[in-house]
């Protein structure tokens, strides 16, 4: 009982080093050695050099800096300010084409980045000018652009279903073959709303005007359209299908998408020396990043289950009501509130490896399990006040948007992320169906 009352103190002493503001990694492996030394002594991490060299050897996390490096790659070279320019005229005629525009290209930046920060400040530099210039409502622009910068953590390659493939053991590919439908599911739901508040409310979100899409003639703009949005479009259909399709491994794959991205972007001769060396000094920090809190983790683990901790986290479970769906809500519920205050690394090193075994003795689906792991993630980051979405935007945003407009307008789509995540509750196949289907 002694043992199992240091887990807990250990805990909150981790939580305690991260609000006072010590890095997360620092903050795990200090909480682990100190209370694993004092409840076991020194011998207790005797195994820790073997689980770290599992870390740093681990094929399938060599995946990570190669999709990194593809969507850094893509995002350094402006394509993304085409590809919006492009799609935006395209969608323009209409009422709330412009909103419709961001949401695709959202949807691609996530298919080829992952990386929610990235996408949130390229669109947001390249669209809220534009869009408070059309006279577009400064809420709607501001929800729109912050929840079509977070599909990257649904939509394959997704680093975060990377991430939870290691820690429940599942495959890479089964996780980005249950994540795609409800992925695309989400977006569509986002343009879904689009339309129908272009219908309620075309005054908030007008088309561009006929005098500046005349500028652009229709064989133009299909031309653009070809040159600017299929090469992406087909690299990432190439590296998703490859992984989905059981063609590759998901870090073959990813070395394709790599090579992919740099012959795309000197294709169209913006592959400079200045692109390839913000490439690759970002993609060594968001790496180094990842890996570190990983290998802190795995002290802090390690502590964690020699204190009896895992017996804890099942006692726990038992005096929840609902049984096995209890835990589920329980889990989301814990999920949803450190998304508060840490980002989903942390919160998939943290916890996830105290909660699985539980899950898995139960049978539960875990392929399931984490891609609702994933929305719940996903939702936490455009929930105020502490939502990263948010942040990222304010920082890029003009003068004339305050936070108010900001937190006004990504209220709906919590809403449909909250209504997405229960419909991947209520119906499972959702997310199983198309794994089963291709056989993995």
């Amino acid at each position: 009982m002694g043992l199992e009352m240091m887990a807990v103190g250990m805990v909150l002493a981790l939580f305690a080093l991260l609000l006072i503001g010590i890095p997360v990694p620092f903050a795990l492996a200090a909480s682990g050695i100190v209370f694993g030394v004092f409840g076991f002594g020194i011998s207790l991490f005797g195994l820790l050099p073997l689980r770290v060299y599992g870390v740093v050897t681990n094929y399938t996390l060599l995946a990570i800096p190669l999709f990194v490096f593809m969507g850094v790659m893509l995002e350094k070279s402006r394509l993304a300010e085409r590809m919006l320019d492009v799609i935006g005229h395209v969608a323009g005629a209409r009422p709330g084409g412009m909103t419709v525009a961001i949401i695709i290209v959202g949807v691609l930046m996530g298919a080829s980045t992952g990386i929610v920060a990235a996408t949130v400040v390229t669109v947001g530099l390249i669209s809220l000018p534009t869009l408070l210039a059309r006279q577009y409502n400064k809420a709607l622009a501001c929800g729109t652009i912050c929840a079509a910068g977070t599909l990257g953590q649904i939509i394959p390659p997704s680093l975060v279903l990377i991430v939870l493939a290691d820690i429940s053991g599942e495959s890479v590919g089964t996780l980005f073959a249950g994540a795609l439908i409800p992925g695309l599911l989400l977006s569509g739901l986002y343009v879904i709303y689009l339309v129908i508040m272009a219908k309620l409310k075309p005054h908030t979100m007008p088309p561009i005007d006929a005098a500046e899409r005349a500028t652009v003639d229709n064989r133009t703009l299909m031309i653009d359209l070809a040159k600017v949005v299929a090469p992406p479009l087909v690299l990432i259909v190439l590296v998703l299908g490859s992984i989905i399709g059981g063609v590759a491994a998901p870090t073959e794959a990813a070395s394709v998408g790599a090579i992919g991205a740099i012959v795309l972007v000197a294709c169209t001769g913006r592959l400079t020396r200045k692109v390839m060396s913000d490439t690759v000094i970002s993609t060594f920090k968001i790496t180094g990043m990842t890996l570190f809190v990983l290998i802190a983790a795995q002290v802090f683990s390690l502590a964690f289950r020699g204190l009896g901790g895992d017996r804890l986290i099942d006692s726990l479970f038992a005096f929840l009501p609902g049984g096995v769906w209890g835990g589920i809500l329980f889990m989301m519920a814990l999920v949803f509130l450190l998304g508060f205050f840490l980002d989903w690394i942390e919160i998939s090193y943290i916890l996830m490896p105290l909660l699985l075994p539980y899950f898995q003795a139960q049978g539960v689906d875990l392929a399931w399990l984490c891609i609702l792991v994933a929305m719940n993630l996903q939702t936490s980051f455009l929930t105020p006040p502490f939502g990263w979405s948010l942040f990222y935007l304010k920082g890029v945003a003009p003068p004339e948007i305050s936070t108010r407009d900001i937190y006004v307008g990504v209220l709906p789509y919590i809403g449909i992320q909250f209504l997405t995540l229960a419909l991947l509750c209520l119906m499972p196949a959702l997310v199983t169906w198309l794994p089963k289907a291709i056989g993995w």
